[in-house]
């Protein structure tokens, strides 16, 4: 073989070892995820940091093999749409939803990048997924749907109020899930022979008119269906509320909040916990699996919490029983 040939073919060698080289040491590219919410950052802060745990456990550190694009609405919902389109722009390759609300503005925006929701009363019902098991299109996540909560809590505010006959129920007609959640607390309250009085909040200046509205129906005790945005910005007020008309108000779902912020009790969901479990969806789309394919799942973690400070203010003394079930005793 000519010298000539011989250079050339240990030049192609040399060009191709190089060219190799090259290609094995360019980092891998960092997958980019979007966290999109309603809320605030002071509001948000443990239920991210629930997420990030989750995250953590999986292998994951922030800024190092995973970005996360956090975008916040600050409680003003027709920013959404506007946040969930720059979440795209971002060619974020999963979108992490805190809520129905926040879930439907990232629906609208794309019916192709996965999304994981954190909650959804109802996602069924709310057009998200075709089934439970199989949700379909680009929409998976996690459910706050548990048939028997409500009537557990109406149990509770009976244990608490051993005479209790008439019940306020604060709700949100337009949320999603709302119809569902009344049609379990009056079968409950079927059960237990309480009258209800529904009051519904669409805005937050309807809060004080609801319990102005349930201690002129001679109502001994408030059940919370509502939650998010139009009552989470509000909670003082609430709380407040509460005191001045001196009625025992139990919350739901997302009530821990309250109940620190001095509210009576709540039993609910533990919804930090749906937000460490989100990670897991985002992890097995990260590795390929259709959010279509993956099951939603209903909650499996529940939490109640007193505050006996709040009971103390109302005059209201907490049966040792009840105390004895609490996951939490605020004093």
């Amino acid at each position: 073989m000519k010298k000539a040939a011989i250079r050339s073919i240990l030049v192609a060698v040399v060009l191709l070892t190089l060219g190799m080289t090259a290609e094995a040491e360019q980092p891998k590219q960092v997958p980019r995820i979007g966290y999109l919410t309603g809320s605030s950052p002071s509001a948000r802060s443990a239920r991210i940091e629930a997420f990030g745990q989750g995250l953590r456990e999986l292998g994951y550190v922030e800024g190092k093999n995973i970005v996360i694009e956090y975008r916040y609405a600050e409680e003003k919902l027709d920013r959404l749409p506007v946040l969930a389109a720059e979440l795209l722009r971002l060619t974020v390759e999963v979108i992490v939803t805190g809520g129905p609300l926040v879930t439907r503005a990232a629906k609208e925006a794309t019916t192709t990048i996965p999304i994981v929701m954190t909650q959804d009363a109802d996602p069924v019902g709310s057009g998200f997924v075709a089934s439970l098991a199989r949700p379909g299109g680009n929409i998976t996540g996690l459910s706050t749907l548990s048939p028997e909560i409500n009537g557990k809590r109406l149990e509770l505010l009976k244990e608490i109020v051993p005479k209790l006959s008439r019940v306020a129920v604060l709700g949100t007609s337009t949320r999603p899930g709302n119809a569902q959640e009344l049609k379990e607390v009056e079968l409950a309250a079927g059960a237990f022979g309480v009258k209800l009085q529904y009051l519904d909040v669409l805005d937050p200046k309807d809060i004080e008119t609801a319990f102005r509205a349930a201690s002129k129906g001679r109502a001994e005790a408030v059940l919370m269906l509502v939650s998010g945005g139009v009552v989470d910005a509000h909670r003082t007020t609430i709380v407040e509320l509460a005191v001045k008309t001196r009625l025992p108000v139990i919350y739901g779902t997302g009530g821990r909040a309250f109940v620190e912020a001095g509210g009576l009790m709540t039993y609910g969901v533990n919804i930090n916990d749906l937000d460490r479990r989100a990670a897991t969806y985002v992890d097995k789309i990260l590795k390929g699996t259709k959010p279509g394919d993956i099951p939603v799942e209903q909650p499996i973690k529940f939490e109640f919490i007193i505050n006996l400070k709040a009971a103390k203010q109302i005059g209201l003394t907490i049966p040792p029983n009840v105390l004895a079930r609490a996951d939490k005793v605020i004093k």
